[in-house]
């Protein structure tokens, strides 16, 4: 039996995308991912600009970040940490409340970096890469800072120090220490 009046269909709105529902937690902070992966019209080339605010955002890119921006760009998982493992600047670990970075570049090295990086994973109790127990610091190193002139150079919280030796290193990060490890 059929009927004269046959019902008509409204053409359906296309499904959104899929970072545009939201994260499944309720974060606030997906929402500035968001905000940014759509002001980039969700284009794959903006990746790095999505992962510097995932950064920025997040203090470091944990896996449910890059799942999230992968769906969001339509790129594989693998792609999107693939760029966050090759670039210095992403770091897939929280990291301590200060950094340390110790400049590895030729100048740098020439004139008593590796010594400077030894006094502080002995200081430290840790090695370069990893935030210590109590999350207060983080040792990294990088291949050139761009601070030849004042080599051996060391970035203390985001602060370049020059012509550092391993007593001034270790005077400098005391203060970050608890009393008990000084």
């Amino acid at each position: 039996m059929t009927s004269s009046t046959a019902e008509t269909k409204l053409p359906q709105k296309p499904k959104p995308h899929i970072a545009k529902q939201g994260h499944p937690s309720g974060d606030k902070r997906f929402k500035a991912l968001e905000m940014t992966m759509k002001r980039n019209q969700y284009r794959p080339d903006a990746l790095i600009e999505v992962l510097h605010k995932a950064q920025e955002t997040f203090g470091y890119l944990e896996e449910d970040v890059l799942l999230f921006i992968a769906r969001g760009l339509k790129l594989p998982l693998s792609r999107v940490y693939g760029v966050a493992t090759f670039y210095h600047l992403f770091s897939l670990k929280p990291s301590g409340v200060h950094t340390c970075v110790v400049c590895l570049g030729t100048a740098c090295y020439v004139k008593g970096a590796a010594a400077v990086l030894e006094s502080m994973t002995k200081q430290t109790q840790i090695s370069v890469g990893e935030t210590t127990a109590d999350g207060q610091i983080s040792l990294m190193s990088a291949r050139c800072i761009g601070a030849c002139g004042l080599a051996p150079a060391v970035v203390f919280d985001g602060s370049v120090a020059g012509k550092q030796t391993p007593e001034s290193v270790i005077e400098r990060v005391q203060a970050w220490l608890p009393e008990e490890a000084s």
